[in-house]
């Protein structure tokens, strides 16, 4: 039976050791990460990548700013759908080549994907979702004259806030399964999808907000019917007690243990917590594996042998 597995790459699969998201960083990051996917594909497994978009995002961001008195600002669902098609490229050129230094005759394509949310969502009531960089008040008013949401945040200046609503729905998974089913590679659902919203008569807009990424890729995995969820981070696994001296990386794990320890706070919420969530939402959703590990690990990861395993119940 044919393996279907999800990847999940993180923002570190984008950028340089050093953060730096120059395109020729971001190009040079890609050819990494095709490395380890490729050997995955090379075995006969059906693969989907989903990818980070927050420093490509951030840099859209700044253009809008610069040119906000001389040309509207482009819409948050638009600088998703932009990343979407600049990463998938990427990935796209960069997998195809590794596929071929193997000798793997595989196609590759990168979907343009929406994510359906909620209209009702609380999190549009208060949006709290910090993103871009923080500018002087005087800056961050002419934002605001665009419709923006702007917050003072004291000495660093002024920062965006949107709303990050929970996916409910991505809409393009049948196309995702409908490539899979004719042997590509695909690429789908990047920065967590184009957020949009149903309207009465059935059809769809974007709205403004951030969609998590990780919950997104759990959601799409399993409408797809992936057995296995890998979530590619910047560290070996999840750790208890992470940055003291009493850390611990966590191997084989079952849900129920994985939520306990999210309950004792052990997971940050701004990184590693949402991947925990979305690792356990997959396999209580009846995936077989999530995994979550380093970038480098990745193909031993999707075989259950690398990083932090997570299962119905724990492995004995």
């Amino acid at each position: 039976m044919t393996t279907r597995v999800l990847i999940a790459l993180g923002g570190n699969a984008m950028t340089s050791p050093e953060g730096r998201a120059t395109p020729e960083d971001q190009i040079a990051a890609v050819a990494r990460a095709a490395e380890p996917i490729a050997d995955i594909a090379a075995t006969g497994a059906e693969v989907v990548l989903t990818h980070g978009n927050g420093p490509q995002v951030g840099n859209l961001l700044v253009k809008n700013e610069l040119a906000a008195s001389v040309v509207p600002p482009v819409p948050l669902d638009w600088c998703g759908a932009q990343t979407q098609g600049t990463i998938g490229l990427m990935l796209l050129n960069a997998v195809q080549r590794s596929l071929a230094a193997r000798g793997v005759a595989r196609p590759v394509a990168a979907l343009v994907t929406r994510t359906r949310v909620d209209p009702s969502d609380p999190h549009f009531d208060k949006p709290s979702k910090p993103i871009g960089r923080y500018l002087p008040e005087a800056e961050a008013r002419v934002m605001i004259e665009h419709g923006q949401v702007w917050e003072d945040r004291g000495a660093k200046g002024w920062r965006r806030v949107v709303a990050s609503p929970e996916p409910v729905e991505i809409l393009d998974a049948p196309a995702v399964s409908a490539l899979l089913g004719t042997g590509f590679v695909v690429v789908a659902a990047g920065g967590g999808g184009i957020p949009v919203v149903r309207e009465e008569n059935g059809t769809v807009r974007g709205v403004e907000a951030v969609i998590d990424k990780d919950l997104s890729a759990a959601l799409l995995a399993r409408a797809i019917d992936a057995g296995v969820l890998v979530i590619a981070t910047d560290v070996a696994g999840v750790a208890l007690n992470f940055g003291t001296d009493r850390a611990r990386t966590l191997g084989a794990v079952s849900v129920s243990e994985l939520r306990e320890y999210a309950a004792q706070g052990h997971f940050a919420s701004g990184s590693m917590g949402p991947k925990v969530d979305a690792a356990c939402r997959f396999v209580e959703a009846g995936g077989r594996i999530a995994v979550i590990t380093s970038l480098d690990d990745i193909a031993e990861a999707a075989a259950g042998r690398a990083g932090t395993v997570v299962t119905a119940e724990k492995e004995r």
